[in-house]
């Protein structure tokens, strides 16, 4: 391991020039005009990983292509003999989820530099897609490159699957994962897309939300209408949509929709333990968003909040006229879009059937209401007590020199059901992003201590992770106790 360790050392300046490179792709696939652009990236995420020694190919979908790279096969050494004395033995797998794809940049003023021009600023990368999920996927491929370029041997087979299409919903991914069943089996999934409370403190996410989303809208008058006019005869859709927005939360914090709550499995003692040695302190946490005050469920701390308990967000609000000075009308109609973040053991298709019946229940006979569903993902919850996730807190412990946390995220992967039901494999979340990395918002950036420790990390991995497999233990994954 310590030519490993020298060589991401020494490298680390080209590694970081590399991963410049791959951020200056404008590659935001929920915008049509930067398709080429997608295209390109992949290319180059391909190109890459044949310059590092991997065996790479471009996989196209009906959407945006799917990067697929794999170390070379090598045979299994028996305990003390040399490589050519070979075992019969299962040699372990394991498979790398990252994504090439970016949230778009939007809003371009807030941006202190342009969105895909790199700019590093002390040990910080500026940039789209710095962290969200570029710089942490490429970690790995470091990671692996190191081994390859050391002629150190690998004690696993790693196949990369890169996607390009995380942020619009990964719609092509399951399709891919059920056409490559058989070429993508595999004891576990890695995935860093997540994140991890401080520099000094590395996490492993145990538990990730689901989502399920929907689109309202209310119509009123067939046109906009002169308020002064019209104004007090009709019922303004903005004015009836705000009320009836205003009855989907209590003053205490929770959702007043009638079952929402029915499902929710309660935070157990280990778990509100975990969530005590969290390093950052409310009034930070305050700090960190920029708000006079702090909201959330009563009877559960903000970290609760944020990664372990549902929520109902109104994400946009439309309606009437929206541009420089004044325009007295009644608008025609009013727009919300909503999501809700689920938990164990919430499903998001009942969720969405109980928010459209009280939606319905509450819309008044003065408007007319469309709602339309969205997309859903459901819950994901490991054991922190596996095997593999026992051997992933090794590894982040040797990487970064601290003692690892454990953590529920408040965020939504949906692809980790898809390998689970697909693949029949569980996914150890191992982010590498830090609270203020800015992920979706303008100045997203990257720590590159962390990536530098996030690729050493991934290099103890697999030695820690194959040892698993070479001593036939097969992890049994239950409920945190």
């Amino acid at each position: 391991m310590q030519a490993v360790i020298d060589f991401l050392k020494q490298n680390e300046p080209r590694f970081i020039d590399e991963l410049c490179d791959y951020v200056r792709f404008p590659s935001v696939s929920a915008q049509a005009q930067h398709r080429a652009d997608l295209q390109a990236c992949a290319a180059w995420v391909v190109k890459h990983c044949k310059q590092i020694g991997l065996q790479a190919r471009l996989c196209p979908t009906q959407g945006h292509p799917i990067v697929l790279a794999k170390t070379p096969r090598h045979p299994i050494a028996a305990p003390n003999r040399p490589a050519r004395a070979a075992t019969s033995r299962r040699r372990p797998h394991f498979l790398v989820y990252g994504h090439y794809d970016v949230q778009p940049p939007e809003p371009f003023d807030l941006w202190k530099s342009p969105p895909f021009e790199p700019r590093l600023q002390g040990r910080s990368l500026f940039a789209r897609g710095a962290s969200d999920n570029k710089g942490q996927n490429f970690a790995h491929l470091k990671a692996v490159e190191a081994y390859l370029k050391t002629n150190t041997e690998i004690p696993c087979d790693i196949t990369f699957v890169i996607e390009g299409e995380e942020e619009v919903g990964s719609k092509s991914l399951a399709g891919f994962l059920r056409e490559h069943r058989d070429e993508l089996r595999c004891d576990a999934v890695v995935i860093s897309d997540t994140g991890m409370p401080a520099p000094d403190c590395p996490a492993l996410t145990y538990a990730l939300r689901g989502i399920a989303a929907i689109e309202v809208t209310l119509r009123g008058p067939s046109r906009d209408l002169h308020s002064g006019i019209f104004g007090g005869t009709v019922d303004n859709p903005a004015m009836a949509l705000s009320q009836l927005l205003a009855k989907l939360r209590d003053q205490n914090g929770r959702v007043a929709i009638p079952g929402f709550y029915d499902e929710v499995r309660p935070l157990s003692a280990f778990e509100r333990k975990q969530f005590k040695r969290l390093p950052m302190t409310d009034r930070e946490y305050q700090k960190l968003l920029g708000v006079p005050r702090l909201f959330g469920e009563k009877g559960y701390t903000p970290f609760e909040q944020r990664a372990a308990r549902p929520t109902l967000e109104i994400n946009g609000l439309t309606s009437g006229y929206q541009g420089e000075g004044s325009k007295t009308i009644v608008p025609a109609w009013a727009r919300a879009k909503l999501t809700a973040r689920l938990v164990p053991d919430q499903k998001p298709a009942r969720i969405i059937k109980l928010i459209q019946q009280h939606l319905k229940k509450l819309c008044p006979p003065t408007v007319r209401m469309e709602i339309e569903a969205g997309h859903g993902a459901d819950p994901y919850l490991v054991s922190p007590d596996s095997a593999h996730a026992q051997a992933a807190l090794r590894a982040l412990r040797s990487a970064f020199g601290h003692e690892p946390v454990l953590m529920r995220e408040g965020g939504s992967i949906p692809i980790v059901n898809d390998f689970k039901r697909i693949l029949h494999a569980d996914t150890l979340l191992l982010g590498l992003a830090l609270p203020d990395d800015n992920a979706h918002s303008p100045n997203e950036k990257f720590n590159l201590d962390c990536f530098a420790k996030g690729a050493l990390m991934s290099a103890f991995l697999w030695q820690e992770l194959s040892r698993i497999v070479l001593q036939r233990v097969t992890p049994r994954l239950s409920t945190p106790h």
